[in-house]
């Protein structure tokens, strides 16, 4: 029988958002975890890893259940197909972290818009959002509008055990080109339009999107997520000066409104080079990096106190073995540099991987790591590769 708090209680030193129930303990087996261990910059026995998509269109039991079943959305909002889909890939591969099965778009479905996953193109909106009575429809999310999380989490957690999991939400910008564009864009073209031309319209969007993320990610921390992770995956479009400007005070607002759960935040966007610094001063705990920019370049760019996560190109996973050897092994390598790592991919998992190769260059990871060993980051302040503690925000201590 699973004992509950009520709202408000502490969890394992996890503050209860108001109006929500969380299970007890639910944390308590996984918080020395290579995962949550590296993601609070403490040492390691290996680096650990995980996959961005590991559940999902590269593996023949998806496509089965996915065949026999119901459409994209329709099972992202199923209790007991969360709960398969986002365990198949363990079945796999000897990862170190599960993430829920689920889609950005999900949130944006539950408080009503009118969306859709198209096959071939993606997530598609019925009534795009260009107008102040346009957002006048988008109204708060509440928990009983993703009830179906709760029992999903719930079983997860009592079926990984040790093994955290990780809940994930749309950053402010993905979320908001979506809804402007009416569906995917290349130059987000709509998007900046209206965040060049309309800033009072562009700033309550966001502000309306940052508080249906939080909302969205509390229930999953509550239900029992070990960690989070925003994926804003088209905000590397911008430039430093528009991020800023325009996304950073609203990417902020979602990492401090979960800093009092305790829970690692990770933050991650394809094409952020020029923005890594800027999503680490927006509060995050591990910052993903794409494969354009590599580690110990990245650590140079990040805030004192930000682990990383990455990144291999999903690419390499099409070429021979020997290939993927060496290149995760260089990765490994220039990993080292940061406080803490977590071996990963630069985007997602391409549907063309073969699952084999996956879990070998799992097993990879974890014997070529614990071969090589930590080496501690350099000291704040010591060298050319590091920005000066005097330039940077202060961290709170692990």
């Amino acid at each position: 029988m699973v004992a509950r708090r009520p709202p408000g209680a502490l969890d394992s030193g996890r503050r209860v958002p108001e109006g929500y129930e969380t299970i007890i303990c639910v944390t308590a087996p996984t918080r020395e975890s290579p995962f949550l261990r590296a993601c609070r910059r403490q040492p390691v026995p290996h680096t650990p890893v995980w996959f961005m998509r590991q559940a999902g269109r590269s593996l023949p039991e998806y496509r089965a259940v996915r065949k026999k079943r119901k459409s994209m959305l329709a099972a992202c909002m199923t209790s007991d197909l969360i709960t398969e889909i986002t365990l198949q890939p363990l079945r796999r591969y000897h990862v170190d972290a599960a993430i829920l099965f689920s889609d950005i778009v999900v949130p944006l479905r539950a408080v009503g818009v009118d969306v859709d996953i198209k096959p071939g193109i993606g997530p598609v909106i019925g009534r795009p959002v260009r107008s102040k009575a346009d957002l006048a429809r988008l109204r708060a999310l509440e928990p009983p509008d993703v009830a179906y999380l709760v029992p999903a989490i719930s079983s997860l957690v009592a079926e990984l055990g040790s093994t955290p999991l990780i809940g994930f939400a749309g950053g402010p910008f993905t979320l908001a080109s979506y809804l402007v564009e009416g569906g995917p864009s290349k130059n987000q073209e709509r998007t900046k339009a209206l965040m060049y031309g309309d800033p009072p319209l562009w700033h309550a969007l966001l502000a309306r999107l940052t508080d249906i993320t939080i909302s969205f990610l509390q229930v999953q921390v509550s239900a029992g997520a070990s960690a989070v992770q925003l994926f804003d995956s088209w905000v590397g479009t911008l430039s430093p000066e528009d991020y800023r400007a325009a996304v950073l005070p609203h990417s902020k607002r979602i990492f401090e409104a979960l800093a009092g759960t305790g829970v690692p935040r990770l933050h991650f966007g394809v094409g952020t080079g020029e923005l890594l610094g800027l999503m680490s001063e927006a509060g995050a705990d591990v910052v993903g990096v794409d494969w354009r920019v590599s580690l110990d370049e990245a650590v140079r760019r990040v805030d004192i106190g930000t682990a990383l996560q990455g990144n291999l190109d999903p690419a390499v996973l099409l070429a021979p073995w020997e290939v993927v050897r060496l290149r995760a092994r260089d990765v490994l390598s220039r990993g080292r540099a940061a406080e803490g790592h977590i071996f990963n991919l630069g985007h997602g998992v391409l549907p063309e991987t073969d699952p084999d190769t996956l879990a070998r260059l799992a097993d990879f990871v974890h014997e070529e790591s614990a071969h090589l060993g930590r080496v501690p980051a350099q000291p704040a302040g010591r060298g050319p590769a590091r920005r000066r503690a005097s330039q940077r925000r202060p961290r709170r201590p692990a």
